[in-house]
């Protein structure tokens, strides 16, 4: 049967759209193998980059646990332009932050709820979550006044908690029954607080904020102390440093009389032993973060603990 010119010019169309489209599919399926290549290659520069990271951080880390290096030494900032890499490294002494677990096991509730105050929690709520954090790690189920024991936490559908022993990280304290208060007004809460220090808050590492929530007293009159300490530069670990060598004097320029005021004054210690070591590590737009507590890092060192991140 002889096809008619319409029919094989409707024939032609007909075949010239399936080509069009194999083509159109054709490229689709280029630019889609081409993304998934183009991703496995970044996917495999990032790990190598962040691998990168990771060992330069691990350099940082290297020459801050080096007790003749000082937390105001060059080394601890190092940049190789060429290679796009370098580390940032941080030494720090954990006695400026309040160690939690004292606090509670020393029953010093006031402070704590002075401290919940200062950052915007009422008197009420105040007390509940100061009650709730000694529930948390005292060995019984008794309840305090306004604190939380299994059977709030079980009403929450949290099963074995709370745990009854002291805080294992500072980041289990969230955890805690009013904390997200606390978190709500005070994000950055975690700076505050440690697990490994020896104990008391220690005059001559502690900021001035943390210093007037201890002595109870106004930041303007706590900044004395930190500058006192750094001396005439104002910078630390320089040779006109003065650092307390008793608590009392320094409790003495803040107007607290040890004697009359023990509650404060069992607050402070002066040369906590306990460091942290912060290196942060790049290469090539990659960054990695370790961070290593240490305790007796002037002697024979003890590696308390060891974190990594990503940082975005």
């Amino acid at each position: 049967m002889k096809l008619s010119r319409s029919n094989i010019q409707k024939s032609r169309g007909a075949a010239l759209m399936a080509v069009l489209w194999l083509i159109a599919i054709l490229a689709m399926a280029c630019m889609a193998t081409l993304r998934v290549i183009s991703f496995d290659m970044e996917l495999a520069s990032a790990k190598v980059h962040g691998s990168r990271a990771r060992q330069v951080a691990e350099m940082g880390i290297a020459v801050g646990s080096n007790p003749v290096v000082k937390r105001s030494d060059p080394i601890l900032h190092y940049e190789d332009g060429g290679a796009g890499e370098g580390y940032d490294a941080k030494v720090i002494s954990e006695g400026g932050r309040f160690n939690i677990n004292a606090i509670i096991l020393q029953d010093d509730k006031a402070l704590l709820k002075s401290m919940f105050m200062d950052w915007g929690l009422e008197l009420e709520a105040a007390q509940e979550v100061a009650d709730a954090l000694t529930d948390w790690i005292d060995s019984d189920d008794d309840e305090q006044l306004n604190g939380a024991e299994k059977t709030y936490y079980e009403g929450e559908g949290r099963i074995n908690q709370p745990f009854n022993r002291p805080f294992y990280d500072v980041n289990e304290v969230a955890l805690v029954r009013g904390m997200d208060l606390v978190e709500a007004l005070r994000p950055d809460w975690r700076e505050w607080f440690t697990i490994w220090s020896g104990g008391g808050l220690d005059l001559n590492e502690a900021p001035a904020e943390l210093i007037a929530a201890a002595a109870e007293i106004p930041v303007e009159q706590a900044i004395i102390i930190p500058e006192t300490v750094r001396g005439t530069d104002g910078e630390r670990d320089t040779l006109d440093d003065v650092p307390f060598e008793n608590a009392a004097d320094a409790l003495d320029l803040l107007g607290i009389d040890a004697e009359s005021r023990p509650d404060i004054a069992k607050r402070f210690t002066l040369n906590d032993a306990t460091t942290r070591v912060e290196s942060t590590g790049f290469a090539e737009g990659a960054k990695r973060k370790i961070t290593v507590i240490l305790r007796n890092r002037a002697g024979k060192p003890a590696l308390l603990e060891r974190t990594e991140e990503i940082i975005p």
